[in-house]
């Protein structure tokens, strides 16, 4: 039986769902396709596991919308919640029900403490996956906040904010949207059109249309926060640099490599210029621009980003850190393509032996590790093959013993799935986790059949060769034969 009529028949017997085949798409694991929104952005071969993408999701800094009460998030991948900030109470007389600090800011009364409370516990639900009562809370905490400090308060932009979060990751768009509206509209009536807590609320409605894909609209809130950040921030500010950046993403998915590739670069040098050229959005943003390269085919640029990426991560986290060996696997995959074998087996085995101290021996990271070293030394045994045919056979044999260790690594993980009733839906961060490690484990379960299947007709066609010259060298006089024997034993003896 064939090794890919053995794939069939394995996917015959787990079962995979059929939304499970429709959440990857079918390129080369050493090509990953570039996300940007809700998904990570440009991050190489990512499988499953705790640094392989989703690690790379962050918040943006909190903006404080009013003094000593709500905070707003930059909204981001991750869900960007707003709270409330705790602040000491003064001894001032109550003004219709409410209590108030030295600085006149509103900050307690019942409905208010209502909207604490539905606001912490419903963002507690949210991140345990609950997103049904947690809609109901947060519902109940925007109108809270109504009751409690007036429909114009900026409470009630934060909880708008939530609540609008909430309903982007359940892809209720169409609700989501007004709510980042009635946020950006009230905080231009409290603090004016262009207050930076205005450009934040951009920022955020920008990124909602990013992850929809509405880049024109994208567009527009990007530049409108980037100029209200600069205005008030300044040209060296982070945050500045931050919509910069995001706004060269969508200059990118609109074709204008050019003026994203200014942007993106730029927003990196104000990092490093203030002193953040080792935080996880500087290293985000110059990943992005690695694989911008990559794809356009200047792989030597790519290169040298990404060795800047893996010094740096071996200055800060060392090789006891997946971030580092993610880096050092990109590195290998690039210069893999030029043609750097050599180097780029060194690299991914020692990505291999850092991922078996790290992980489980069984996690899907080992298996696609394995799967990219066995792609090396098929690439390796195609060279040896002009030269020494024994020693590319054994480099297939090599080849092959990993992948064989992939294939079972891969089964493993879909068999678990399918004895936990892994294809159930579920909004849950463990189990969408769980979830991506399946459909990542199928991808490389069918690539290392195809890889096997190619390296099987490979072996056979050098042995043919072997025999083909065995058979031209029995033919030869004895001393002719003997020498041919000899150069093929010790081929760097010919040049002597």
């Amino acid at each position: 039986m064939s090794f890919r009529q053995s794939a069939v028949r394995f996917l015959r017997e787990v079962r995979i769902p059929g939304r499970a085949m429709k959440a990857f798409s079918w390129r080369s694991l050493s090509s990953p396709p570039m996300h940007v929104g809700e998904r990570e952005v440009l991050c190489q071969c990512s499988y499953g596991g705790r640094s392989w993408g989703k690690h790379h999701r962050e918040l943006l800094p909190w903006i404080y919308l009013s003094a000593h009460a709500a905070v707003f998030l930059g909204l981001n991948a991750s869900p960007a919640f707003a709270e409330d900030v705790s602040v000491e109470l003064s001894p001032e007389n109550d003004v219709n029900g409410l209590r108030r600090i030295e600085d006149g800011s509103v900050i307690s009364n019942e409905h208010t403490s209502k909207w604490r409370v539905f606001t912490d516990t419903g963002r507690d639900l949210f991140l345990q996956g609950k997103l049904d009562k947690a809609e109901k809370l947060f519902l109940s905490a925007l109108e809270e906040a109504k009751m409690g400090f007036g429909e114009g308060d900026p409470h009630v932009a934060s909880a708008c904010n939530n609540l609008a979060e909430l309903y982007r990751l359940k892809k209720s768009f169409e609700k989501a949207e007004p709510l980042y509206m009635d946020a950006i509209k009230i905080l231009e009536n409290s603090f004016g059109p262009e207050d930076v807590r205005v450009a934040v609320a951009y920022h955020n409605l920008g990124q909602f249309y990013l992850v929809r894909r509405k880049l024109e609209e994208a567009h527009q809130c990007y530049e409108r926060a980037l100029k209200i950040k600069r205005r008030v921030l300044g040209h060296g500010h982070p945050d500045y640099a931050d919509t910069m950046y995001h706004l060269g993403t969508v200059f990118y998915l609109q074709g204008k490599e050019k003026d994203a590739e200014a942007l993106i670069q730029e927003s990196i040098v104000i990092l490093e210029e203030a002193g953040q050229g080792e935080s996880i959005s500087c290293m985000r943003r110059l990943r992005f621009l690695a694989q911008m390269y990559a794809k356009s085919g200047r792989l030597a640029e790519a290169e040298n980003i990404q060795r800047k990426i893996l010094h740096l991560m071996e200055l800060s986290k060392g090789w006891n850190s997946l971030d580092t060996v993610t880096a050092a696997e990109s590195l290998a995959l690039t210069i893999q393509s030029i043609g750097k074998l050599l180097e780029a087996r060194e690299l991914l085995d020692r990505c291999l032996e850092a991922r078996k101290t790290l992980l489980p021996e069984e996690h899907v990271q080992i298996a696609g590790n394995m799967l990219h070293i066995s792609r090396v030394q098929m690439l390796q045994s195609s060279l040896l093959r002009k030269t020494n045919i024994s020693e590319a056979l054994a480099e297939l044999d090599k080849a092959k013993g990993y992948l064989c260790n992939s294939i079972r690594i891969a089964k493993l993980i879909l068999y678990k799935s399918k004895k936990e009733g892994g294809g159930q839906q579920s909004y849950g961060l463990s189990r969408r986790g769980a979830t991506k490690d399946v459909h990542v484990a199928l991808v490389i379960l069918l690539q290392a059949y195809n890889a096997l299947a190619q390296l099987e007709i490979e072996k056979q066609e050098l042995l043919q060769i072997e025999v083909g010259i065995f058979m031209v060298v029995i033919s030869l006089p004895p001393f002719q034969r003997l020498k041919v024997l000899y150069d093929n034993a010790y081929p760097h003896s010919r040049s002597l």
